[in-house]
Order: C-alpha cells, then structure tokens, then sequence
C-alpha cells in the first residue's frame, strides 16, 4: 500500500489523537476531520447504536446539513436500504459492497437524503467490542470523485484498533465517574471497588469478568467479600449501601 507524504503525516495524527484521553463525542468529531483529509473525502457522519431503541443517534457531522440529518435520524434511517447490513461488518465496507451503485440511486433513500448533501460515495467503519457498537464513521465522497479503493478500506482496516480502544477508554471514564461510591467503599480494595462499580452498571458477571480481564469465580470472590465487608447479601443491596 502506497502512502503519500501527507496520508503518513495524518497517520501519524490520528494515532496519536486516539492515544490522547478524550470524551466519547470528541474523539468521533476528531476523527471525522482527519480521515476525510486522509482519503479525500467531502462528507462525514457518526452515530451511536442504541440497542434498546433500534436507532442510531448522537450524531456528529462534518459538511452536512444538520436539518438533513435530522431527517435521517427520525425517517431515513428506518427505511435505510444500506446501513444496516454495513453494521454487521467489523470491517470497513463500501455502500456499493452492499448494494450496486445503480440499484441505491432508484431508492427514496439516495435521491431524498444522499444527495440532497452530495452524498455519491460511501464507506463506514464500525466500532465493535464486546458485542457492543461504540461508534461509527461514515465517510462520503461527491460524484465528481472515485469510489473508495480497496486501499484504502484497508486503511481504515487500520486504524480502527485504534479507534476501538479509545472510544472503549472514554466510554469506561465516562461511566466510572458517574459511579460516586460513598465511604463504605474504603473498605473494599481496589479491585473489589472495580468489581462493585460494575455491578452499580448492571453488568452481570461474565460481563464483569470480560471487562476486568479476569474469571467469573474471581468475580464472585470480589463480590462475596464485598457483600461481608459491606454487611450485605446480594447485588442490590450492596448498590444501594455503596451509592454515593
């Protein structure tokens, strides 16, 4: 893969952006500016997948028109031809990798919200971990330019460890620091403070253990010597003693 003097010095920004410590929404804004100079983009797009509404929201937008995208978030994305099986992808993938280029432009979807920014050419990037959509990224290009070469999609390829990581990291800050635990909590260690946080988000122990890297039955331990130290029996009780 050929990399221009300008791509590598890009590069380079977007790695070290997402080694940075940002906020969730800041680090998908960052992104946006970048990588559309990284692939010679017009447009860009991300959204947030909320699993208990079945829609995408939060959006942050670079060349777009917000009235537009107000539109796609209550009509449009409900009756999306593409996006939805682009999600499934926990790689970059084309629109054009989903549905022939000719086929998009007959669908209510093109001509009444794509192209009324522009929008000819598209390419999204998925944050997947854990089973869980952190983010996304949907880059456009106008019809005055190429579609997005396979390079290219493996250049994103690229970064998205990256941008997976980050948005995991500020996701995690964001929820531990909205988890005040009171002076109770001095009497557990850290880890078993780690463990109770998480049981104050409603995880269950498996995905405990994911997060922290470590077996159920360690959960457990933490957990049963959290309830003796705490004077308590059970999950919901150790979250009430526990909250702030």
């Amino acid at each position: 893969m050929y990399l221009s003097g300008k791509q590598t010095v890009l590069l380079g920004q977007i790695m070290q952006t997402l080694a940075e410590p940002h906020e969730e929404a800041e680090i998908r804004e960052i992104m946006g500016h970048l990588v559309i100079q990284l692939l010679n983009a017009q447009f860009y797009a991300s959204y947030v997948w909320q699993e208990d509404k079945q829609s995408f929201a939060r959006p942050t937008q670079i060349h777009m028109d917000p009235v537009n995208l107000r539109a796609y978030e209550s009509y449009y994305q409900f009756r999306d031809p593409i996006t939805p099986h682009m999600q499934r992808y926990q790689v970059a993938v084309r629109a054009t990798d989903i549905l022939p280029h000719e086929t998009l432009k007959k669908t209510e979807f093109f001509n009444d919200f794509l192209n009324k920014d522009g929008l000819y050419w598209g390419v999204n990037l998925y944050a997947w971990h854990q089973g869980q959509n952190l983010g996304d990224m949907r880059i456009w290009r106008d019809k005055r330019h190429e579609n997005f070469s396979l390079d290219e999609l493996r250049l994103l390829d690229m970064l998205q460890p990256a941008f997976i990581t980050a948005l995991a990291r500020a996701q995690k800050t964001n929820h531990s620091e909205g988890l005040h635990m009171n002076t109770l909590s001095q009497r557990l260690t850290a880890r078993e403070q780690d463990t109770a946080r998480l049981v104050m988000l409603g995880m269950p122990d498996k995905e405990i253990a994911r997060e922290l890297q470590i077996s159920t039955t360690t959960v457990r331990t933490h957990l049963e010597n959290a309830f003796r130290k705490v004077g308590v029996n059970n999950r919901a009780a150790l979250v009430h003693k526990l909250r702030a």
